[in-house]
């Protein structure tokens, strides 16, 4: 299989130049060569086959070909607000959103919140999307957008789209959730103190459905890969 690779710049050429941490993995891991087919994608949706024809000391210059128009994407917009976790368990937050098909996630900033999105966390997250995209084939790039604060996102939200937050509940409170085939649904996800029953209250009144995960206490990243798996049809 051909290695993937993406281009920050949008391709409309028939040539183009990777720089940056794609060249260095071209370059270091790869061993590229002049001759050497890959296939190129720029976040846009669509993905080129491409030949190596120059191997620089920090850059690499490709021959573009074919242009395919390959759709991996989800037929329903998934917007997962979370709670980011602590360390490393992020970057794998953030891989298993990428491969689940999320379209936009959220850092969300609860009262009970023990993680800030810095810009430079974000831009390391971001590197996480390309990296994980270019692993599983999708030629769109998830979004990660600014933190939003709990009560922004619920008066953001509006009426008529799928709005879904995790909530441990007693079993004859559970109520069940179906796929959503087509539209928009948010996903919310709390801290690992969960959600404060004045912020449950506050989505509920405004349109939300508060689902449980189950019997069991589950991490941040856990309940965000297993709600999204709920709702995916």
């Amino acid at each position: 299989m051909a290695d993937r690779d993406y281009s920050r710049t949008p391709i409309s050429e028939n040539s183009t130049v990777l720089d940056g941490p794609e060249a260095h993995h071209l370059i270091h891991v790869m061993r590229a060569k002049t001759g050497m087919e890959v296939v190129l994608f720029d976040g846009t949706g669509v993905e080129f086959d491409a030949e190596i024809t120059r191997v620089g000391r920090a850059d690499v210059e490709l021959a573009v070909g074919d242009r395919k128009e390959i759709d991996r994407e989800l037929p329903t917009k998934i917007v997962l607000a979370v709670a980011l976790p602590k360390g490393d368990r992020q970057r794998w937050l953030i891989e298993k959103a990428v491969e689940l098909g999320i379209s936009h996630l959220v850092p969300l900033e609860t009262t009970r919140s023990v993680v800030t999105a810095t810009p430079q966390a974000l831009k390391r997250l971001q590197r996480t999307v390309i990296e994980a995209s270019k692993q599983c084939g999708r030629n769109r790039l998830m979004e990660i957008g600014l933190s939003r604060s709990w009560v922004d996102l619920v008066a953001a939200s509006q009426e008529g789209e799928t709005r879904v937050l995790a909530h441990p509940s007693t079993p004859s409170e559970r109520k069940a959730v179906r796929p959503v085939t087509s539209g928009s649904v948010t996903l919310a996800i709390g801290p690992e103190g969960g959600f404060t029953e004045e912020e449950v209250s506050r989505a509920v009144d405004a349109g939300w459905q508060a689902v449980s995960l189950g019997p069991r206490i589950l991490r941040i990243e856990t309940a965000a890969v297993l709600l999204t798996a709920m709702v995916t049809p």
